[in-house]
């Protein structure tokens, strides 16, 4: 009996490991792509949709912040949702909703007409279409602020601390491959179907997903007792050893600490205060690129409907390299000798010079359009690449309890720029056309997306100088 148990033994050590996280990453990666063809579909229709209405760019400016501001507050309970219910029902609740919120755009003008009053009684005065898109995105923003921070959790429950960016970054990549499917299916759709359809076929894409999610999905304690893994997989997952150990030494606390921990008190830590910062100072810049290129498209070269396929599809098969080689940089500084966090910030940091390239994009437009597609596209891939490593510093200093709260909260904040970019760009698009001279509002914008990045890299550097886990939650 003692033989054969140490024949075991042996065996489980020198079994090779099994590779079914990465399956989970897939599934990541899926449910990102869904998440982006949905926000994105807005923006698409957008030249069809503003005449078709009779939209000023103040009522689309408005459109989108109802989205961003509902996904920024939303983002503030999303994270706390997912710690408490779960990852599986969590994430699952979610794309529910924002799968809903997607398909009731194509009856948006119906609903606007029947909230008009109240939204006169209130002392809003805006047309029925608006008010009526500003509904369907709201139930949009509520159901997708509960992708990022299920994703994020999902990866460090399912990955150790080294594969963590390259897993984040092929997931988040998702988010690049939906931005190049809308572009190649929401014009055709709308074309041949009607603009209604756009939102009705992309949204019941989502509930296709929950069947592989239902499927497929489990931690990783539950799918190795049901032999989907095997122990030498487990045991890599977990094979951080401090982080083993802090969470060996709470473990009989551990379900009662993570309904504990609460908001101010991670509010307490430099660490919330870097991520919160990084997202506030850059998420607005991807957030005005994936609203307001089609309409800088339109503004400068009457680009609309099919035109606008090839060239934003351009541009989002360009991010995807970014979100996979931003992912991959740090692990190259790592096998260099460098420890994590110095090689995630030298990453960070030479991601951030990239979309200094944007400043050439209206002088060189006049040439031709390929030029500001190929530089924001620069732009855009830098952005991921950046996103890729901002996410895993949570998990690399965060107690995986946490950790989507804390995404949540540096989500939030970056929604809320997104908001104030947005507004401002409406409001100076609209300014600088009725002055004749649109462009300078474009450059305006264009700087900032510009510089954004080194300015949070500083910031973020600042606060958190050095890498410093968090033990005491």
């Amino acid at each position: 009996m003692a033989q054969n148990e140490t024949f075991s033994a042996a065996n489980t050590i020198n079994q090779k490991a099994t590779n079914y996280r990465w399956i989970i990453c897939m599934l990541l990666f899926f449910a990102t792509t869904i998440n982006y063809v949905d926000r994105q579909v807005l923006s698409l229709l957008q030249p069809y949709l503003s005449e078709k209405f009779h939209w000023t760019y103040s009522d689309y400016a408005n459109i989108t912040s109802a989205f961003q501001l509902c996904y920024a507050v939303a983002l503030l309970f999303a994270g706390r949702f997912i710690d408490w219910l779960g990852t599986k029902k969590g994430y699952s609740w979610a794309l529910v909703l924002w799968s809903i919120g997607a398909i009731i755009h194509a009856f948006a003008n119906h609903i606007g007409g029947a909230l008009s009053p109240l939204f006169s009684a209130l002392g809003f005065a805006m047309p029925a279409s608006v008010i009526g898109f500003i509904f369907a995105r709201i139930v949009l923003g509520a159901g997708e602020s509960g992708n990022f921070p299920s994703a994020i959790k999902t990866t460090a429950e399912w990955f150790p601390k080294k594969e963590r960016s390259l897993s984040t970054g092929i997931f988040n990549s998702g988010a690049n491959i939906g931005a190049v499917i809308a572009p190649l299916s929401v014009p055709l759709i709308a074309e041949y179907f009607g603009w209604e359809y756009a939102f009705i076929l992309v949204g019941l894409t989502g509930f296709l997903w929950l069947v592989f999610w239902k499927f497929y999905y489990d931690s990783p304690e539950k799918l190795l007792k049901k032999g989907k893994i095997n122990k030498a997989e487990y045991d890599y997952i977990h094979s951080d050893t401090q982080e083993e150990s802090v969470e060996k030494n709470n473990a009989e606390d551990d379900e009662n600490d993570k309904n504990k921990v609460r908001w101010f008190r991670l509010l307490g830590y430099r660490q919330t205060w870097s991520f919160v910062a990084g997202k506030f100072l850059t998420d607005c810049v991807w957030w005005f690129f994936l609203f307001w290129l089609p309409v800088f498209l339109k503004s400068y070269y009457g680009m609309t409907g099919t035109q606008l396929m090839l060239p934003l599809a351009v541009v989002y098969t360009m991010t995807m390299v970014g979100s996979v080689g931003g992912g991959w940089l740090p692990t190259y500084f790592v096998n260099k000798g460098m420890n994590m966090y110095p090689a995630r910030m030298l990453a960070m940091i030479v991601i951030a010079l990239c979309p200094l390239v944007v400043l050439l994009a209206q002088p060189l437009s006049s040439i031709s359009y390929w030029w500001p597609i190929v530089l924001i596209g620069i732009g855009t891939s830098a952005h991921q690449a950046w996103s890729a490593n901002i996410f895993t510093t949570v998990s690399d200093m965060f107690p995986k309890k946490v950790v989507a709260s804390v995404i949540g909260i540096g989500s939030t904040a970056g929604s809320i720029s997104g908001v104030i970019i947005s507004k401002a760009g409406g409001w100076l698009f609209d300014h600088y056309s009725a002055l004749g001279h649109i462009e300078t509002g474009y450059t305006i914008m264009f700087a900032f997306c510009a510089v954004a990045y080194l300015l949070a890299w500083c910031v973020m550097k600042l606060l958190v100088p050095k890498f410093k886990p968090i033990t005491d939650l």
